[in-house]
């Protein structure tokens, strides 16, 4: 079954009960059990029908052997962590999303986990990370908010030499874009609040595994934390899912048009878009990904001032989050990365005068003219 049939008829995507072309929301707390233990559904922590759903879905998407539905990407991230214990160490890259980064340095470290943080695209680096009581390298690729991309097989193939578990978030591409699992990847996380469910609607985290053990490690944990998607939610994000392929390709195709738009703008000084030829990560982009994505980076001029600019445009929202129909633009130093150190940030290359846009999927002609008459207002037009 090709990828966007399987949008629309994979997992469970009907009622096989009533014949009916939704899944029903199953709000049920808890299930009559005819005789004790042979239920396959006793409480809706440990498994419901309407979430089971969409980790089937997921799952197929991805091509992974299970999926795990929770209540945000941060909570699947905390539980993904939750495999491990005190003293255990990580190599993670250094261009992370500030919630993964504020979980990192806030919760995990004062829980005894250990973090190296490297450039994974340097491979050197990556391997010199390494320690005997490492037991992962997490990633993001294409990364947040800079756009920069990592050969995933490249350290993939590094992580299995050393008996360790590689975990990658591959929410800025979504399955349409990248399938990690492809390339060897253990663990796959999205937070489903993005590009899946795509609606600036539900939040949501989803995570699928490479093999069936993985899995219920996690499931057990999903249960016992119990950071689970609820029933409604469920429906949601499976509902969004449908439409991803056509979203996806309209995300793209505006993207192209705003990245092209953007190079011509002599106000930007600089551009992190995976789909620039130019870019140093171009041919790894295009060998790995389906199309580039809809996520652009840039810088302004110096002097100029990037409150200013987003504050100004009309058609694009100035919000947090991305991923959605509508186009959404942020600062990450004033936002989303706002929970990194300054300094810490600066080494890591998201400078104050960086912004962030999700291209969504309106018409391209006012997304760029938005673009424009907020440009104009910078030059004193």
């Amino acid at each position: 079954m090709e990828f966007n049939t399987k949008l629309i008829h994979g997992g469970t995507s009907m009622d096989e009960t009533t014949g009916g072309m939704s899944v029903p929301i199953h709000m049920a707390t808890t299930f009559q059990q005819k005789k004790i233990g042979q239920s396959k559904y006793d409480y809706s922590r440990s498994a419901n029908p309407t979430r089971e759903a969409v980790e089937e879905l997921i799952a197929d998407l991805e091509g992974g052997a299970a999926g795990l539905a929770f209540a945000s990407g941060s909570a699947a991230i905390n539980t993904i962590f939750s495999l491990f214990s005190a003293g255990d160490h990580f190599v993670i890259g250094n261009d992370v999303y500030g919630g993964t980064f504020r979980l990192i340095d806030s919760v995990l470290k004062r829980l005894g986990l250990t973090f190296t943080v490297v450039d994974t695209r340097d491979l050197t680096a990556v391997k010199q990370a390494i320690t005997p009581k490492t037991k992962a390298i997490y990633l993001e690729t294409p990364t947040n908010p800079l756009l920069r991309v990592t050969d995933i097989k490249a350290v993939t193939e590094i992580a299995h030499e050393n008996n360790l578990l590689s975990i990658i978030d591959n929410t800025f591409s979504s399955p349409y874009i990248q399938r990690p699992i492809e390339f060897d990847v253990d663990i796959v996380i999205h937070s489903a609040s993005k590009y899946l469910g795509g609606h600036s609607d539900v939040i949501a985290g989803l995570v699928v595994t490479k093999d069936q053990q993985l899995a219920e490690e996690l499931r057990f944990l999903q249960n016992a934390i119990g950071a689970i998607l609820s029933p409604h939610d469920s429906w949601l994000l499976q509902r969004g899912m449908k439409t991803l392929g056509l979203r996806m390709r309209a995300h793209s195709q505006n993207a192209e048009a705003v990245f092209n738009y953007l190079s011509k703008q002599e106000m930007v000084e600089k551009i992190y878009y995976p789909g620039d030829s130019e870019n140093e990560d171009f041919n790894i982009a295009k060998k790995q990904m389906n199309g580039f994505g809809a996520m652009i980076s840039f810088e302004l001029q110096e002097g100029l001032d990037p409150e200013e600019f987003v504050e100004k445009l009309q058609v694009i929202t100035l919000a947090e989050s991305l991923g959605a129909v509508e186009s959404l633009i942020e600062i990450p130093a004033l936002m989303t990365h706002g929970s990194i150190p300054r300094e810490t940030r600066l080494a890591n290359g998201i400078k104050d005068e960086l912004i962030r846009l999700s291209v969504g999927v309106e018409n391209q002609k006012d997304l760029l003219a938005d673009l424009e008459q907020s440009f104009n207002h910078l030059k004193g037009k």
